[in-house]
């Protein structure tokens, strides 16, 4: 059983991890608004390309590779690159277009009913994002039935073979993604894009890009997540030089 799991691993290692870069071409498809101007971003190689009035892109890739799509019009996107992906003549992506904002939404909170004071649960349960959960359940072990044995159960072998087929990395990677997704949230409600252009100097078609480089920075994080619009304000003026100089050296 031993030398099966290490051949099995040896294998799933080969097919993985032994692809070249690939140039491969892509397509974006929107329903009801134009593919043209999506910003296609490999965060792995840091290379970044537009599609076309069709939709239409190139851009190099490898599996496991992270692409993220994104677009004024559209709501973010992000696509694993897989074996298949990789393998594929065409790419397809579908994206949404953003919906559009209600004036005015009155919301209610009723903060005192909850799972803990209706007696359901002792304490607040922890509450995954979706990344997290997907997470959670392919690295988590979960006891079978094991009827008629003296064991009374054993533990599922998922999670190895997760890990072993790199999924389990795969999945992690998403959750750091999502996270900067929360991040940029957080950035797009502090600063309107006329502050990237007019105080920061930042051009209209580079400001995506200026906002993946700044929510790297770890100070600039904790001022996100502290909600330090102060300090936010006074550490991305700092970053913007950085940035520019930066792209200027490319």
């Amino acid at each position: 059983m031993r030398n099966r799991i290490l051949f099995a691993f040896i294998l799933i290692c080969q097919i993985t991890f032994g692809q070249e870069p690939k140039l491969i071409k892509g397509k974006v498809v929107v329903k009801d608004a134009t593919a043209g101007g999506v910003k296609v971003v490999n965060l792995v190689s840091e290379k970044e390309v537009m599609t076309n009035s069709k939709g239409e892109f190139s851009i190099w890739i490898q599996p496991e590779d992270l692409l993220v799509f994104s677009a004024v019009h559209l709501d973010f996107m992000r696509k694993f690159i897989e074996v298949e992906d990789y393998n594929s003549d065409l790419l397809i992506i579908e994206m949404t277009s953003k919906i559009n904002e209600l004036e005015e939404v009155e919301v209610r909170v009723f903060s005192n009913i909850n799972a803990v004071s209706l007696g359901i649960l002792s304490r607040p349960a922890k509450v995954y994002t979706p990344a997290e959960r997907r997470l959670q359940t392919a690295t988590g072990l979960y006891p079978t039935a094991n009827v008629g044995t003296m064991m009374g159960g054993s533990i599922g072998l998922d999670p190895l073979f997760n890990w072993m087929s790199g999924r389990t990395a795969m999945l992690k990677k998403e959750v750091e993604v999502e996270q900067k997704e929360f991040l940029l949230s957080k950035l797009n409600t502090l600063f309107e894009e006329s502050y990237y252009t007019e105080k920061l100097k930042i051009e209209k078609e580079a400001i995506k890009s200026f906002q993946y480089y700044i929510i790297y920075n770890e100070r600039f994080i904790e001022a996100l997540n502290s909600k330090n619009k102060f300090l936010a304000t006074f550490l991305i003026g700092g970053l913007a030089q950085e940035y520019k100089k930066k792209s200027n050296e490319k």
